[in-house]
C-alpha cells in the first residue's frame, strides 16, 4: 500500500510534516486553489491513500479517480469544498481539527470588529493623504453593546470570551449546542434566530456553510437587526447574501462590517465589496497563523496516520459520521 498524503495546497507546517515523516508517509503538494481535474491527476500519480484538504474543492469526480483513497482529513473545520456524501458512500471518513485553530480565528474576529467600528482603515488613508480628520469626529465604543454568536463551537465560543474582555453582553443561538456552552460563557441562549438578531448590536457568524445555512444573513434578516449594528464573518462567505449586506450598509441599516470570507474565493477584482470603506476585508487568513498552522497542520496529518495505521479516532473528529452510519464499520473509527 501507498503511504502518500496529497496535501491541495503548496505547503505545510513544519511540525506536520516531520509527523507524516515520522510515520514513513511522503507528502505530494498540489498548486493552490487546483480545479478538481488537477488534484485528481496529482491522486492518480501519486496513489495517495489521504488527502490533506486544504484548497480547492474535493468532490465525486476527484474520489473516483482515486479508488485507494481511505481518508480526507481537512485543514481547519470548514468542510463545504468537500462532498460529504460522496465521501460516506465510498466509506472514506471525512476528519476535522476542530478547536485547533480557534483562538487565530477569533482574534481576527475581535480585530475585524474594531478595524470597523473605530473607522482604523479610513482614519489611516486620510491621514497619510493629508486629512486631519478629528474635527467633526465621532467614534463609538463596543462595551456595554451586545454581541449575538450564531453558532457556539470553539470558535464562537473563544471569540466570546474575549469579546467579553471588552465589556460586550453575550448572546448566542445554536439549536445543536448543549446547554453548557452557552453557561460557560455566561451568555443568553436564544431561542430562535429571529430572537439573536433582534439584540445583535454586533453579529459574529460562526456556523457551517449548510443548503439551510446559505445566504442565511440575507436583506430580511438584516432589517430584523438594530439599526446601526455592525457584522463579523470569519466562517464562510456564503452565509450571506453580499449584495443585500452592501445594500444594508449603504442605507445606515448596517454601520459596517468585517469580513474574512467570500462567498466566492478569490473573489472577481470588481467584487462590489471593493467599493464600500466600511467593509474591513481580508483574504480568509484568520485562522493562518504560525501557531495555528502548526496545530491545524499536525491535526490533519495525526488523522489520517490513525486511520490508516487502524488507531481510534474520536466521533466528533468526523464530519460526516451520520452519512457514514448505513457504510460499512470502520474498526478503526471510536464508537
Amino acid at each position: 500500500m501507498s503511504k502518500t498524503i496529497l496535501v491541495t495546497g503548496p505547503d505545510l507546517d513544519p511540525a506536520a510534516v516531520a509527523l507524516a515523516t515520522e510515520h514513513g508517509f511522503d507528502l505530494v503538494h498540489t498548486p493552490a486553489y487546483a480545479e478538481s481535474q488537477v488534484i485528481s491527476e496529482h491522486l492518480v500519480k501519486s496513489g495517495a491513500v489521504g488527502i490533506v484538504s486544504r484548497m480547492g474543492r474535493i468532490d465525486a469526480e476527484v474520489m473516483d479517480a482515486a479508488p485507494q483513497l481511505r481518508v480526507i482529513s481537512k485543514h481547519g473545520v470548514g468542510v463545504d469544498n468537500i462532498d460529504l456524501a460522496a465521501a460516506a458512500s465510498r466509506g472514506i471518513p471525512v476528519l476535522v481539527a476542530t478547536g485547533a485553530n480557534a483562538v487565530s480565528v477569533a482574534e481576527h474576529a475581535i480585530a475585524l470588529l474594531l478595524a470597523a467600528v473605530k473607522r482604523v482603515l479610513p482614519l489611516d488613508e486620510g491621514l497619510r493623504a493629508g486629512r486631519w480628520e478629528k474635527p467633526g469626529f465621532a467614534g463609538r465604543e463596543l462595551a456595554g453593546a451586545t454581541m449575538g454568536l450564531m453558532g457556539m463551537g470553539a470558535i464562537a465560543r473563544a471569540t466570546g470570551r474575549m469579546a467579553q474582555g471588552l465589556g460586550l453582553k453575550l448572546v448566542g443561538y445554536d439549536p445543536f449546542a448543549p446547554d453548557s456552552a452557552f453557561e460557560e460563557l455566561g451568555a443568553t441562549r436564544c431561542a430562535s434566530v429571529d430572537e439573536l438578531l433582534a439584540q445583535s448590536e454586533v453579529l459574529s457568524l460562526h456556523c457551517p456553510l449548510t443548503p439551510d445555512t446559505r445566504e442565511m444573513l440575507n436583506a430580511e434578516a438584516i432589517a430584523k437587526m438594530p439599526k446601526g449594528a455592525y457584522v463579523v464573518n470569519t466562517a464562510r462567505g456564503g452565509l450571506i447574501d453580499e449584495a443585500a449586506l452592501v445594500d444594508a450598509v449603504r442605507s445606515g441599516q448596517l454601520a459596517g462590517a468585517g469580513l474574512d470570507t467570500f462567498a466566492s474565493e478569490p473573489p472577481a477584482a470588481d467584487h462590489v465589496f471593493f467599493d464600500e470603506p466600511a467593509i474591513v476585508l481580508t483574504p480568509h487568513i484568520g485562522g493562518v497563523t504560525r501557531e495555528a498552522g502548526a496545530r491545524v497542520g499536525v491535526e490533519a496529518v495525526r488523522g489520517i496516520i490513525q486511520i490508516i495505521e487502524g488507531q481510534e479516532v474520536p466521533q466528533a473528529r468526523i464530519a460526516n459520521r451520520k452519512l457514514l452510519a448505513d457504510a460499512p464499520a470502520l474498526e478503526n473509527v471510536e464508537k
